[in-house]
């Protein structure tokens, strides 16, 4: 049993997760009830994630969740999704009663109204910091920094294994963009077999190498998530140029409830396995 989330902000996340894990919950469960408390809080917006994020040029917010299980075949997601806050829960939705694995934009909201969902009006979307940050983009052309995707993953007491990730993307995008995080082997990847990896970051440049799909192979080959993670980091590296990678964070957890990280930036993590009494935040000083 184990958990892990990126960035400081899951620490409440993984918080949780640790006690349903405790109580017997499915993994998937666990991971899609966290991340859907943190797109719902308007706070946790302002660090580009749900409910509160910050919109695009338009001024809309467009919102990525996925979800994809360890068992082969098990995903599902959602991109430009507009006026839902827990956008994890329709990836959910996608994943257990559509046809397709990915919808997107119009085909998600309609996707979602029709699984019962409240489409809500813009305006309700957004926080007053976000609000506030837009209208210095309009009038200043001040641009907001942030690519702080949540990403959660759970290792459950049977042995399954999920990971999630949701972000309103980069703040200001242009309407239809799509990062990194909903894409399977990008933003996230399991296998019950070895175990599951999320990242976070410059979304655009992310999506170019596959990171968390890289980072399971690894561990399959026999690398630990923390050598698997460094692994992955050091190649992107090593084809950037060592001075020009982007903003990267890496976590993965292997099915033996092992911990791993790596980031190109300051980047804290989450976590807690069922040998710890409590939750703990590590930080990768870059």
């Amino acid at each position: 049993m184990a958990a892990v989330g990126t960035w400081s902000f899951s620490q409440p996340a993984v918080e949780k997760m640790r006690c349903m894990i405790l109580a017997g919950q499915n993994a998937t469960d666990v991971v899609e009830r966290a991340i859907a408390d943190v797109e719902n809080d308007v706070e946790t917006g302002r660090h580009v994630v749900g409910r509160g994020g910050f919109p695009n040029s338009r001024g809309i917010l467009e919102c990525d969740a996925a979800i994809m299980e360890g068992v082969p075949g098990r995903f599902g997601a959602v991109a430009a999704l507009r006026g839902v806050g827990q956008p994890c829960r329709v990836a959910r939705r996608v994943m257990d009663r559509s046809p397709h694995s990915f919808l997107v934009g119009e085909g998600a909201e309609a996707f979602a109204r029709e699984e019962g969902f409240t489409i809500e009006p813009n305006d309700t979307m957004l926080s007053s910091h976000t609000f506030a940050a837009y209208q210095d983009f309009l009038e200043k052309r001040k641009q907001a920094d942030g690519h702080d995707t949540i990403g959660l993953i759970a290792l459950d007491l049977t042995g399954n294994i999920t990971v999630g990730v949701s972000t309103s993307g980069a703040p200001f995008k242009a309407p239809g963009r799509v990062g990194d995080s909903p894409l399977p082997g990008c933003g996230l990847y399991a296998d019950h077999t070895v175990g599951a990896a999320a990242a976070t970051g410059d979304g655009d440049k992310i999506m170019c190498y596959c990171p968390s799909f890289h980072i399971v192979q690894l561990m399959r080959q026999g690398s630990s998530p923390k050598e698997a993670c460094c692994s992955v980091l050091a190649d992107i590296r090593r084809r950037t140029g060592e001075g020009e990678c982007f903003e990267i964070g890496l976590v993965a957890l292997s099915m033996k409830g092992e911990v791993g990280a790596a980031s190109s930036v300051e980047f804290p993590y989450a976590f807690w396995n069922q040998g710890m009494d409590s939750v703990e935040k590590s930080v990768i000083s870059y």
